[in-house]
């Protein structure tokens, strides 16, 4: 099978990898490019432990094929802290101990993060909506959906 060369840019930085054409983005973001954030927690889309955008839309990166990052703009969990400096709903889900395992929390961040772009000032139905996809098996939500309300007030006010 033939090798794509693929030129994307992620987390900011202008990035290019090789991959087959039926590879997944989550198998060239994790085996290829080392990050490791994104998890595959079912491969079929329905957990959202994947979760990344792609050109600013969340997708499930299970879904996505790395081929179909060319030209695009690719954001992880890895891009989120701003080095040593953790963005405001990384510090609040620590805080409020909204995490356990970890497995989904990569996920779970990036999609919160996408949802307080678009909505800075989201409801509580509103947050459970958006999240809906990023199934946790350890934690429950409440504290999750309450560490989303917290950081999102942080931000408004910053």
């Amino acid at each position: 099978m033939k090798k794509l060369h693929i030129s994307t840019t992620i987390n900011g930085d202008e990035t290019e990898f090789v991959c087959a054409p039926d590879e997944t983005l989550l198998d060239v973001l994790r085996d290829r490019l080392n990050l490791t954030g994104a998890k595959e927690g079912c491969g079929t889309g329905d957990c959202g432990a994947c979760s990344v955008t792609l050109n600013g839309r969340l997708v499930c990166s299970c879904l996505v094929l790395g081929a179909e990052a060319d030209g695009a703009e690719v954001g992880t969990i890895e891009g989120m802290a701003d080095g040593d400096n953790l963005h405001v709903l990384q510090r609040v889900f620590i805080e409020k101990a909204a995490l356990q395992c970890g497995i989904c929390t990569p996920g779970i961040l990036v999609a919160a993060k996408a949802l307080l772009e678009k909505n800075p000032d989201p409801t509580e139905t509103e947050i459970r909506y958006w999240l809906a996809g990023n199934l946790c098996r350890c934690t429950g939500y409440d504290k999750i959906i309450k560490a989303v309300q917290i950081a999102a007030a942080e931000m408004r006010s910053a």
